[in-house]
């Protein structure tokens, strides 16, 4: 689902000029103007190499120009780009300082308050195993609190965050973001489960992820964890706000924050898992700040303001065209 226009003050559009600064940035913006297509096809319709095309690339996503996502192909694992907007917008004139604000906060992978596995599964600190691998009993041995990496082949787990905010606050949105992958006895890159996230018992959506990633080593996995075990995951960002629900910026739902029921000084009810009518019920494999290849838990970020700043519903709407 593309978003046709993109709204910028001056201001925030430093880094996407820059972005764009290059004619073949611009060239590969040109090119997934249609249709997504991988590295290797925007390498072949560019004259360049495939590790230089993956650089700029880099350098688009950073921008949120782009977006890639990890999918299954004859050879393993491809990544496909596609294009965000359709449009940008820049508005020349100052940007309005707001009274907004943002509090950040992370969990361990291991920290989570319920939990229902399912053979094969298991998790691990930086040092070792936990318990017996396929053992569900495991997940509850007080050691499960310092791990890094945790798989289930289905079931779901649930984190519990608390808000620490100002009682005058009000929630403008929520950020979610992890490394995450299937889960397949030792690894299957082509291996999709769908995974279904819920916040305070609402469902936000469903991801299709496309595999068990392995093959490659995790750039964070200790020495000691075996090669022929998955080794990293795909990061992904949920965000929920006034307009909806969006996963890395393609809106999934019209579930809004106001759904959600989140107060100050309450808790987040965070779960993601299989939903048992999923068609894909390939398990979850999740990722800490030592395993896979981003140094992150389970982090949230959340948007607030003063209840006294809410503007009317109708200001705060974005073009869902």
């Amino acid at each position: 689902m593309l978003k046709h226009i993109k709204n910028l003050s001056a201001q925030d559009s430093v880094a996407l000029f820059r972005a764009l600064g290059s004619p073949t940035r611009v060239k590969i913006v040109e090119l997934l103007s249609s249709h997504e297509m991988n590295i290797g096809e925007l390498s072949q319709a560019l004259g360049l190499a495939q590790p230089s095309v993956t650089k700029q690339v880099q350098i688009l996503e950073e921008a949120g120009v782009i977006v890639s996502d990890y999918v299954s192909a004859p050879q393993g694992i491809q990544k496909r780009c596609r294009r965000v907007f359709e449009r940008l917008v820049v508005d020349l004139a100052p940007r309005v300082a707001d009274n907004d604000t943002f509090s950040e906060s992370e969990l361990p992978i291991g920290m989570y308050t319920d939990i229902s596995v399912v053979p094969t599964c298991g998790l691990a600190t930086h040092e070792k195993f936990i318990g017996l691998i396929d053992s569900p009993l495991a997940f509850f041995l007080p050691e499960r609190a310092q791990a890094e990496i945790l798989w289930s082949s289905g079931g779901w787990v649930e984190y519990t965050f608390p808000n620490t905010l100002p009682l005058d606050a009000r929630i403008k949105s929520m950020e979610l973001l992890m490394e995450v992958s299937s889960e397949y006895p030792g690894y299957k890159n082509d291996y999709p489960s769908d995974l279904t996230l819920w916040v305070n018992g609402v469902e936000i959506g469903v991801w299709r992820c496309p595999g068990d990633f392995g093959g490659t080593r995790g750039h964070l996995n200790p020495d000691w964890y075996p090669d022929n075990m998955n080794q990293w995951g795909v990061l992904k960002s949920w965000r929920i706000d006034d307009d909806g629900s969006w996963l890395d910026d393609i809106q999934i739902s019209d579930v809004t924050i106001d759904d959600l029921g989140i107060k100050p000084w309450e808790v987040s009810k965070i779960r993601l898992g299989n939903s048992p009518n999923s068609e894909f019920q390939g398990g979850f494999t999740l990722f800490g700040r030592r395993f896979g290849n981003y140094e992150l838990g389970m982090q949230l970020r959340l948007k607030h303001e003063p209840i006294g700043q809410v503007a009317p519903v109708s200001s705060r709407r974005r073009s869902k065209n």
